[in-house]
């Protein structure tokens, strides 16, 4: 087992306290967005030896399908859809034709992978993911009774379902909304708050990001998204294709190893409207969250249906004595999200771990068992037998 130290991101949607305080550091008052752990060459982990020496995650592990991150938003991030397997590779290879650094501001595709990923609150966290169904989308457009609603609600009437609901993003983001009809739009439904007016929080969510983002078209795509919120220990699994923009918590992310992010709005990075909405699948909120199974006593475990990762969650107490079984897997991150505790590999080699600090697991390892008082969140690799261990929660 080997220690990690492990990069952050500052992106300025960060909070400049959870993130500190989850790891017991003080805050310098700047964002601190994201901890990377993983071996993603734009944020690799290093591996920290008893004797101090420290390598690169990926010296020890070779390159992990997976990236497990701490992700604090204090803002809203961006509209964002993140591409399937076979975009990222066209859209990589076409960034790279351009000869395009893979740290210009301008890039699209970081790498040639796609993204699918797992949300795990730790605090409420809140998120926007997938479209409403049609009917609710027209009602949300309708009560606003503006020029710009009754013109959207107007296409999509004359073009429902999944098709036309994508055809109405790209009209939103194609230059056909002005400032005006922002901030008209954002007035209307500060006003029907006011007046405990609301559908499903569509309204109350423009008023949200309006606080950040007054001027920005994102508002308008923010109508036709579902609103999600996950308490803390429940997830939601974000597939290729599936438009999200998370808005505020501190959460456990899981994901396949890329950076790959098309983004239409709420942000200052680089946004490609044409290219999010290229990218675009079907996807609501309500198919979004991932059911636990269980794993032994005390180990719950998310699973997708993907194959570079799953994510377990271990509590550990007094009440196993031989401590609590982790899955099995030959490439695992484990970080403590709660209280303090030991982890032991199969040799009964052992290292403490307080919340916020992490390790990695290779396959010499073996099973992996934790000890103490607290919680881990493990990353791995699900293999083909997993699914025969595991109980449904009822």
């Amino acid at each position: 087992m080997h220690r990690l130290r492990n990069p952050r991101q500052g992106y300025d949607w960060g909070s400049t306290l959870d993130i500190p305080r989850f790891v017991g550091e003080e805050t310098d008052g700047s964002p601190v967005a994201e901890e990377w752990m993983g071996t993603h060459p734009l944020g690799e982990s290093v591996v920290v030896g008893t004797d101090g020496d420290e390598s690169t995650l990926s010296s020890v592990a070779g390159t992990l399908p997976f990236m497990m991150k701490l992700l604090a938003a204090a803002r809203p991030l961006s509209v964002q859809v993140h591409p399937s397997a076979e975009m990222a590779a066209e859209g990589y290879a076409a960034d790279e034709e351009l000869g395009l650094p893979v740290d210009d501001p301008k890039r699209t595709y970081k790498d040639p992978h796609h993204k699918p990923e797992m949300v795990y609150a730790i605090t409420r966290f809140d998120t926007l993911v997938g479209f409403r169904p049609t009917a609710e989308i027209l009602r949300v457009l309708q009560t606003l009774d503006l020029p710009l609603t009754r013109r959207l609600g107007e296409e999509l009437a004359a073009d429902p379902g999944f098709a036309g609901i994508v055809r109405l993003v790209e009209d939103v983001l194609d230059d056909g909304v002005t400032t005006d009809e922002v901030h008209e739009l954002v007035a209307r439904c500060r006003r029907l708050v006011d007046q405990n007016i609301d559908i499903k929080r569509a309204y109350t969510t423009v008023v949200d990001i309006a606080e950040h983002h007054p001027d920005d078209v994102g508002l308008v795509v923010s109508l036709l998204l579902n609103r999600l919120t996950l308490q803390p220990g429940e997830a939601a699994f974000l597939a290729d294709g599936i438009i999200h923009a998370h808005l505020r918590g501190l959460c456990v992310e899981v994901m396949a190893s890329s950076d790959n992010v098309l983004r239409g709005g709420l942000t200052s990075k680089h946004v490609n409207p044409g290219e999010l909405v290229r990218c675009l699948d079907a996807g609501m909120s309500r198919l979004a969250r991932v059911t636990p199974e269980l794993f032994g006593h005390s180990t719950e475990v998310f699973a997708p249906d993907v194959e570079e990762f799953a994510l377990a969650i271990a509590q550990c107490s007094t009440g196993e004595a031989n401590g609590t079984v982790l899955p099995d897997s030959p490439h695992r991150i484990v970080m403590c999200t709660g209280g303090e505790v030991e982890v032991a590999n199969a040799a009964d080699d052992r290292v403490l771990l307080r919340r916020g600090q992490s390790l990695y697991a290779g396959a010499d390892d073996g099973q992996l068992t934790i000890h103490g008082l607290g919680e881990v969140a493990q990353a791995f690799i699900p293999d083909g037998d997993l699914r025969g261990q595991l109980v449904d929660l009822i």
